[in-house]
């Protein structure tokens, strides 16, 4: 075995790897790595608040994640830096002409969960795929990851489930031995630039903007979308600008007939996305935003998309339409401002609708965080804290009946993860070399026209060790708890415990703090 490992060895072991990590919006915790680098006043003018960042921009995005400084090397053995430290195969000539990587995707996870503290289920995750990435010269980059899964989850996720007819963030399914569930998720896309300050994508796979551990402007929170993403830089670098255009679904018929044995045809929408991002200094990042879901379309799965569709000008639509239209529009702006090289805080607003003579039914939220790197002089200590607030008629469209114009994919919100309602996230990361320990802890208020619904209150701890960063490859026990409080309702509370023992790649999130 070790043999065949070896030879796998395509590149010298005295080459640098610090672009180590794959181009999705990574796993948050994880991903602390690259905030770190992001957070120092003389780090590089990256533009950060857009995710994932843009391989080859000027080749600034390279000294992102300094793996070799966290997960310290581990020798000049050939085998044990392929097994610890390198990808599973790694192509890279001496020329540096091309790279090639490829990495399995894992996930064998088991755990029970305990309802009420009395029932209990078994739940599991079985996932097996890959992820590869390559590039060509300067200039050309592409990255694909395939995974086949079959879960069983706790029961509040399993409800919702069932509720929406997806896993959340990965898409539909099909029945698994009764309980469980069986599903795919894939995502690719190829990056060019033709130019030195233009960079053009084309794939399918899901963007974030913003700083935070949530986004109410655009979250990777739904499942993938095919879409087309430009991106040029202005100002030597200081102004980016992002145009992003995709299709997204309501799972709901289109209209079209479907033959017989064939999946349906779901009814597509148009949806376009602008971001100008501009770095004041090295201590200030703002942006604004603004996000457009076309008219669905029509009874026969036809998209029929205007003109303006094309118009690439940041709010100029508004002009057109206003943010009180079917076809519905939501604004934005994103603020980062480091502190020093260990504090940093952040903040988004989002209108959606202010045509309401009175605050509700009026479509806006805004967030609030800060992050602590290197807390306490502990070096790898990240603390965060963040306040979410949307008012429950955002990202609807304001007309009933187009309620096919909503902010969402897949029966996923776009944007904020719980749709509206506020919420207190609190995160903790520590890295010791490659052992870590991460907790989170969600508390949740949802109300509707003025009155409670429920309280719900999230945790979630895990404590593991990295075999390999280069593709996260980790092994972790963890903990998880949640109690949904059920306010003036003759309801019985839901309470969940489970916990889990799992040997995976954890690379993009999975949100089921809900």
């Amino acid at each position: 075995m070790k043999q065949v490992l070896t030879l796998l060895v395509l590149v010298h072991p005295s080459l640098s790897l610090k672009s180590q990590f794959y181009n999705l919006p990574n796993e948050y915790f994880f991903n602390t790595i690259s905030q770190r680098q992001l957070a120092r006043l003389d780090s590089e003018q990256i533009h950060s608040s857009i995710q994932p960042y843009i391989p080859f921009f000027n080749k600034k995005y390279e000294f992102i994640g300094d793996t070799h400084r966290i997960f310290k090397y581990i020798s000049d053995d050939p085998f044990l830096e392929k097994v610890f430290f390198d990808h599973l195969i790694h192509i890279r000539p001496k020329s540096k002409k091309f790279e090639f990587k490829v990495d399995p995707l894992l996930n064998l996870e088991f755990g029970r969960a305990y309802y009420d503290t009395a029932n209990t289920q078994r739940i599991s995750t079985n996932t097996r795929g890959f992820i590869a990435s390559g590039s060509i010269g300067k200039d050309f980059y592409f990255e694909t990851m395939f995974s086949e899964n079959q879960s069983q989850f706790p029961y509040y996720i399993s409800k919702y489930n069932n509720q929406t007819k997806i896993v959340p963030g990965q898409g539909r399914y099909k029945v698994f031995k009764t309980t469980g569930y069986d599903y795919a998720f894939s995502s690719g896309f190829i990056s060019y630039q033709p130019f030195k300050k233009l960079n053009i994508q084309v794939g399918h796979g899901k963007q974030k903007i913003g700083n935070g551990y949530r986004s109410i402007l655009l979250s990777d929170n739904a499942f993938n979308y095919p879409y087309l993403r430009v991106t040029s830089e202005w100002m030597k670098g200081k102004l980016q600008y992002t145009n992003i255009y995709a299709v997204l679904m309501n799972l709901t018929t289109g209209g079209a007939p479907t033959p017989k044995n064939t999946e349906p045809l779901f009814q597509k929408k148009a949806v376009s996305f602008q971001y100008l991002s501009y770095n004041v200094n090295k201590r200030i990042n703002l942006g604004l935003f603004q996000g457009m879901i076309w008219n669905a379309a029509d009874s026969m799965n036809r998209q029929h998309l205007e003109w303006q569709y094309f118009n690439p000008i940041i709010f100029s639509n508004i002009g057109f339409y206003g943010l009180n239209n079917k076809n519905n529009i939501v604004i934005g702006a994103t603020a980062n401002i480091k502190i020093s090289n260990t504090i940093s805080v952040y903040g988004q607003f989002m209108g959606d609708d202010f045509s309401n003579t009175f605050a509700i039914g009026n479509g806006w939220g805004y967030q609030v965080g800060a992050k602590y790197f290197d807390a306490f002089k502990l070096k790898n200590l990240m603390i965060q804290a963040e306040y979410n607030d949307v008012a429950e008629a955002s990202y609807n469209s304001p007309f009933s009946t187009y309620s096919n114009q909503s902010y969402s994919h897949y029966n996923q919100n776009l944007a904020y993860t719980l749709g509206y309602g506020k919420e207190l996230v609190l995160l903790g990361d520590y890295k010791y070399r490659r052992a870590f320990i991460n907790a989170k802890l969600n508390l949740q208020w949802m109300t509707l026209n003025s009155f409670s619904l429920y309280n719900n209150t999230i945790t979630k701890i895990q404590l593991g060790y990295t075999i390999n960063p280069a593709y996260n490859f980790n092994v972790s026990l963890g903990y998880n708890y949640r109690y949904q409080d059920f306010l003036g309702f003759n309801l019985s509370n839901n309470k969940t415990t489970f916990y889990t023992l799992s040997i995976k790649s954890n690379l993009y999130n999975t949100y089921y703090d809900f």
